[in-house]
């Protein structure tokens, strides 16, 4: 009696047929935007959760704990008051306490954000080698971290514009969006940062440096108007320095005579957007293309 004989239907295909057929997949590889997306959006919680304990451990060693998110920016404001108030006698300024403080926590916000970010990636490899989770996760909580810091020094903010004399009015309910859109700016740039700083980690020597350069090309510790002094071509340039627009729209907001380096509010809330728009979504791209780099090497 003949037998038939089995015929494995896996003989003779390559290993990626051998793949495809029984539905495995390159470990590590980048999805599609919009899947990676959803996976990022479901891991929402997580993100909120890894943000408070970083938010929390970051104090967990100091006498005082938490109550540092107020302290350390009256203290920096403290010393570059005496500097620029006192010693340089930045006079011309009508309440300069205010318009130094206001520039020190709108800058530091987006500081912070980009000096942590750097190390976002590099910081945490044993997680993203043991755990599988989209790593867009880790820079965002970071940006999350900060804008929880800055949420303390508006606190403290607000009650030195009410000492010095500034009076509530309804524009200062443009502090809000002004914010928010620094939030989607300072998160776009964290996410490039990130996937530059996971390539290269002597970028974090570099970035105080850059960082500090840029703070005071932002009008942070002087009148916004010595930039008026500068050529045309350069003031134009200047005018549209995201830092510098933010910091304008959050005095604009704060301080009834704060000087402005353009005194066109429609162009400095289109160019906030502008900047938001471009580096979130620059960034958010930059970032998920090199998903599947990050934890390896």
């Amino acid at each position: 009696m003949a037998t038939t004989a089995l015929v494995d239907p896996d003989t003779g295909l390559t290993q990626a047929q051998l793949a495809a057929r029984h539905g495995l997949r390159v470990a590590g590889e980048r999805p599609t935007l919009t899947e990676y997306s959803r996976r990022l959006w479901a891991y929402r919680h997580f993100i909120a959760a890894y943000a408070n304990a970083k938010l929390v451990a970051s104090y967990s060693n100091a006498k005082l704990g938490q109550l540092w998110q107020v302290l350390t920016p009256l203290t920096n404001a403290a010393v570059y008051y005496l500097i620029f108030g006192v010693v340089l006698a930045q006079n011309s300024i009508p309440n300069f306490i205010a318009y130094l403080t206001t520039g020190l926590f709108i800058f530091n916000f987006t500081q912070s954000a980009v000096l942590a970010g750097t190390q976002s990636i590099s910081s945490n490899l044993g997680l993203i080698r043991a755990l599988h989770f989209p790593r867009a996760s880790l820079p965002l909580s970071t940006t999350m971290t900060q804008f929880q810091q800055l949420l303390a020094s508006m606190v403290v903010l607000v009650g030195i514009v009410l000492v010095t004399g500034e009076p509530v009015t309804w524009d200062w309910l443009l502090l809000v969006p002004a914010l928010l859109l620094q939030a989607v700016f300072n998160a776009g740039v964290v996410l490039l940062v990130a996937r530059l700083g996971s390539k290269a980690s002597d970028l974090k020597q570099v970035m105080p440096f850059v960082m500090r350069t840029w703070m005071y090309g932002s009008g942070v510790l002087y009148s916004v108007s010595l930039f008026e002094r500068l050529p045309g071509w350069a003031t134009t340039v200047v005018q549209f320095n995201p830092l510098l627009v933010y910091i304008e729209l959050a005095r604009y907001a704060l301080l009834e005579q704060a000087p402005l380096l353009n005194e066109s509010l429609t162009q400095l809330w289109l160019v906030a957007a502008g900047w938001a728009l471009v580096a979130g979504i620059g960034g958010y791209l930059y970032f998920w293309r090199g998903e599947q780099e990050y934890g390896r090497g």
